[in-house]
């Protein structure tokens, strides 16, 4: 039924898709989540894509990055209630802290070299008791419960349980990825490939002038998963940078009828595109997922080999890509995305935007 939905979709117009990729594929998002920031954003295009039989969403797991993984787990589990798909995609609690970088060391950071996050992220606050974890706008699930399985052991068992053939979509700091491959390194080639929104080859970075978010987090973690030999695929900022949401776009979603337009209508965009029309917002982890389910939105890749810098200095983090196996040959060759078919891209974006929630899925 889900095929004759997505044929049915392409046949009367009500999809743009375009999708050049028509089997549908097993996915894991892990994802430092956020309500309606680009992890929300896609995270409601995943749950429609999965309606058309597009994706099988196997499951959400959250990490510690833009927010504190309590108040990201709380935004998640009212996520997929809002979505409905609460009863067919579970919430997975993941690592709290990075492998090594924490506050503290941040703070060295910040005191010896002389500069501050840019985009700001769990560090930039105290780390909340349960008390103090913020509801979403349209208030704390009531249904949908954390899974008592933790990220890293679902990570491993859905990976063997299904081998070869599970994306792993990462749009957050990689430290459950890097902890499923430590704990069990068994499932190193039994994962399909991995798509990950992170780094900055030949831009400057977002959080300190040299590292963008997702990999400053968690540098170490980054660097595990980009050394090991899964096949790869890289959104920097490269890519993100230059394939930006304007106004016109923003307000197809937000003036639409629903809770997903209510949310967009309410966000810290709203506000941003009233100040400035001219303005543009980033959704960074959105490109991700495109990617993932279609390569062809990609119109450059750059095939690297990349690395991260994790030497405790004004270049922690830093995201290096080489035309060569220099200097190491442990670094691995993989895709990086340098430039996307941004129409194609943003009509893909509307349209899963703009479709009705609670999603209805066939009994």
């Amino acid at each position: 039924m889900k095929r004759l939905f997505a044929v049915l979709c392409l046949v009367t117009g009500v999809a743009f898709t375009g999708l050049a990729q028509a089997e549908s594929q097993k996915m894991i998002i892990d994802t430092d989540f956020s309500t309606i920031g680009d992890d929300g954003q896609v995270l409601i295009m995943a749950a429609q894509l999965d309606r058309q039989g597009t994706l099988d969403l196997l499951g959400v797991t959250v990490v510690t990055g833009n927010n504190w993984l309590r108040q990201e787990v709380a935004d998640a589990l009212k996520a997929v209630e809002r979505l409905g798909i609460e009863d067919k995609v579970g919430v997975y609690a993941g690592a709290n802290l990075p492998l090594v970088h924490d506050p503290r060391s941040f703070e060295n950071e910040r005191a010896l070299f002389g500069f501050g996050e840019s985009y700001k992220t769990a560090f930039h606050r105290p780390e909340p008791a349960d008390s103090d974890v913020i509801a979403p706008p349209d208030g704390f699930a009531n249904k949908a419960r954390l899974q008592q399985q933790d990220a890293v052991d679902f990570i491993v068992s859905t990976v063997k349980a299904n081998p070869h053939e599970v994306t792993l979509l990462v749009i957050g700091p990689a430290t459950n990825i890097a902890l499923a491959i430590r704990k069990s390194p068994e499932i190193v080639p039994l994962i399909k490939r991995i798509v990950y929104m992170a780094g900055a080859v030949d831009v400057k970075g977002n959080t300190t002038p040299a590292a963008e978010m997702n990999v400053w987090v968690d540098p170490e973690a980054a660097r595990i998963v980009m050394r090991s030999a899964i096949p790869q695929a890289v959104i920097p900022l490269d890519v993100t940078n230059i394939t930006q949401l304007d106004r016109a776009t923003f307000e197809k979603v937000s003036k639409g009828d629903g809770a997903i337009a209510k949310l967009f209508a309410d966000s810290w965009m709203a506000e941003s595109f009233a100040k400035d029309k001219n303005a543009k917002a980033s959704v960074f982890d959105t490109l991700a997922l495109a990617y993932a389910i279609d390569e062809s939105f990609a119109t450059r890749v750059d095939d690297l080999y990349m690395d991260v810098d994790i030497a405790f200095g004004p270049g922690y983090g830093r995201t290096l890509g080489y035309w060569q196996a220099q200097p190491t040959a442990l670094l691995q060759k993989m895709k990086v995305i340098k430039e996307f078919d941004s129409k194609r891209f943003f009509d893909l974006y509307v349209d899963l935007m703009q479709r009705p929630v609670p999603i209805q899925f066939d009994k």
